[in-house]
């Protein structure tokens, strides 16, 4: 087993910019990467397993909903140690980011913003410390980019809600306690809904055979005429706006992930160059190699500054939910980038299990697609700019 390496790039020096709280919240998250995922995620990632042992872990150093209130079992922490947690965990595996921000994000953020008391009373403290988790039910066989055209649907039956359809590529679904789900009423409008495990007529079949984010459990949902409680739907917010502001959350985090994979690929890639010799010397004296290296750490640095001022926007309530789709677009097809430089930099040694490249690259894949794929982000943005919607 090789000892985690791992030296963070700061070319700019941006840790001034942090407090001493971001710091010891970071750098704490980070040793226990190095320590409980750094070991294992190569073996889970090759046979295709969540490891679970670690979901304690991850409630301890925040990663489960550190935003949301104490009063409510969260960290009560800012935005900007938020993404630096994610930022820590995705450098250790975009499937293990994935669980923390899919719980954090989507789970707990709209239990504690669009739920009542007692809702956030009896799931969210649960939720923080990983003795429950949860999943996320939007994206349906046919509609992922336009999640207003689900079909997924519930009918009021007096004492209780009838909930069919189906939702498809929903991490934790597997084995998640519960899942907040996104159906439209009679009328038409959206709703979140809580459904348990164990609930007549729901079930969560894995999806198997992916080549992507292979140590993170992704399954369906499928609802047979559950009976879902009254008391289980969200009562605070209803119509797209509500998974969309999930997203929001979630998206944030997701700029901050990527960046940890690319200072992983690039941190493994520098390292590889001093001590691969060639034509006599390290490869990392050759002009290209430089050349590589040189646009990998200028990209990550842009990417820091970024998400940087993105937290501060966030903190202050001010960011724009395109000003978020362009750090996730930005900063995730920067990580893959730098991935495939890095792993070319490797050499045949790239490919394998012994480094996290070929790994990180294959995960990114996920990564761009997921939460707003790169090309729909594109759109927002030009939509922001121009004031013209360009999705029809």
């Amino acid at each position: 087993m090789k000892p985690d390496l791992f030296q963070a790039p700061d070319y700019y020096l941006l840790d001034d910019l942090l407090t001493e709280e971001h710091k010891l919240i970071r750098d704490a998250a980070r040793a226990w990467v190095k320590k409980e995922v750094s070991p294992i995620i190569e073996e889970y990632a090759q046979k295709a397993e969540f490891p679970k042992q670690i979901i304690k872990g991850l409630g301890e150093i925040g990663g489960f909903g550190p935003y949301i209130p104490t009063e409510y079992g969260g960290a009560g922490l800012d935005q900007i140690s938020y993404g630096l947690i994610m930022q820590e965990i995705e450098r250790g595996d975009s499937g293990v980011r994935s669980t923390s921000s899919v719980q954090s994000s989507l789970v707990m953020y709209p239990i504690w913003k669009y739920g009542n008391e007692e809702q956030r009373n009896k799931y969210l403290p649960k939720l923080a410390t990983g003795e429950m988790i949860g999943c996320f039910g939007l994206t349906e066989p046919d509609h992922g980019s336009n999640p207003g055209g689900m079909i997924t649907n519930f009918k009021d039956m007096g004492d209780h809600y009838l909930l069919n359809g189906a939702k498809m590529w929903i991490s934790n679904a597997p084995f998640a306690d519960i899942a907040v789900v996104w159906a439209k009423n009679e009328e038409g409008r959206i709703h979140g809904l809580i459904v348990e495990r164990g609930m007549e007529g729901f079930s969560t079949p894995e999806t198997h055979n992916k080549w992507s984010l292979r140590a993170s459990a992704t399954g369906e949902l499928i609802f047979d005429n559950v009976k879902v409680p009254k008391a289980n739907l969200l009562p605070n917010k209803s119509g797209l706006g509500a998974p969309l502001g999930c997203l929001d959350s979630a998206r944030y985090g997701i700029a901050w992930g990527a960046i940890g994979a690319a200072m992983d690929c690039y941190d493994t890639a520098l390292r590889y160059s001093k001590e691969r010799i060639q034509f006599d010397k390290p490869i990392g004296a050759t002009q290209l190699q430089q050349k590589k290296l040189a646009e990998m750490i200028t990209e990550i640095t842009k990417a820091q500054l970024l998400t940087w001022r993105l937290g501060v926007l966030r903190n202050e309530g001010r960011a724009t939910s395109a000003q978020i789709s362009m750090a996730k677009r930005n900063n995730v097809a920067m990580a893959l980038e730098i991935a495939r430089d890095a792993r070319q930099m490797l050499g045949g040694m790239g490919i394998t299990g012994e480094y996290s490249i070929m790994r990180h690259m294959m995960n990114l894949e996920s990564v761009v697609t997921y939460e707003g794929t790169h090309d729909i982000h594109l759109l927002i943005t030009g939509m922001d700019v121009t004031g013209f919607p360009a999705f029809k």
